[in-house]
């Protein structure tokens, strides 16, 4: 039932996520957090049952953060999308995680990235990317909208469009959404 979108703008990555956690035909609570903060600049947001979710988002946040002590310099996006890649290969190979993720973040000499992965380990770097149902509904709507080098405003229009199609036409309802950016400054939640 989860549901992620993502999208590269001009200076940032923007990153949603519902709050619902569901199993089966129960919603627990409405105010989940999905979107992890690996590092001060690269965020992960994840869809899958919660057991997974959680152990696989704490263990890679972890283990970038064992990576910045040991060698005193932090890892790149594109370093910790492989690293996470690798690892969501490895454990499908052992007990896999069912887990789908968006990663976002921004370097300096980069810029701002958004890589999508699922769960049986396939990674892609991507302009806007979404996962579960929502990407039912969204995809077209990032299809049609979407333009290289949005302002922020024109990001949380388009996610918002992508909010009000799932809350107009999706037959489960998702009330509460989460948003995070990535900037040259750093990781921040807005207001969509």
């Amino acid at each position: 039932m989860d549901i992620l979108l993502g999208l590269v703008g001009k200076d940032y990555v923007m990153t949603v996520a519902d709050r619902a956690q569901a199993r089966s035909i129960v919603v627990f609570k409405h105010d989940e957090d999905k979107i992890f903060e690996l590092d001060s600049k690269i965020i992960m947001a994840t869809a899958g049952p919660q057991g997974d979710r959680a152990n696989f988002a704490e263990y890679i946040q972890r283990n970038i953060q064992l990576y910045k002590y040991r060698n005193d310099l932090p890892l790149t996006t594109k370093g910790a999308a492989n690293f996470t890649r690798t690892e969501l290969a490895t454990f499908l190979r052992k007990s896999p995680y069912q887990v789908n993720l968006l990663m976002a973040g921004h370097d300096k000499k980069v810029g701002p990235s958004l890589y999508y992965m699922d769960y049986l380990g396939s990674m892609h770097k991507m302009d806007f990317g979404a996962h579960g149902y929502g990407s039912y509904f969204c995809l077209s709507i990032f299809d049609r909208y979407f333009k290289k080098d949005m302002s922020l405003e024109q990001g949380k229009e388009l996610m918002q469009k992508c909010i009000k199609e799932l809350q107009t036409r999706f037959l489960i309802n998702c009330p509460k959404f989460i948003c995070k950016i990535v900037t040259a400054e750093g990781t921040k939640v807005i207001d969509i």
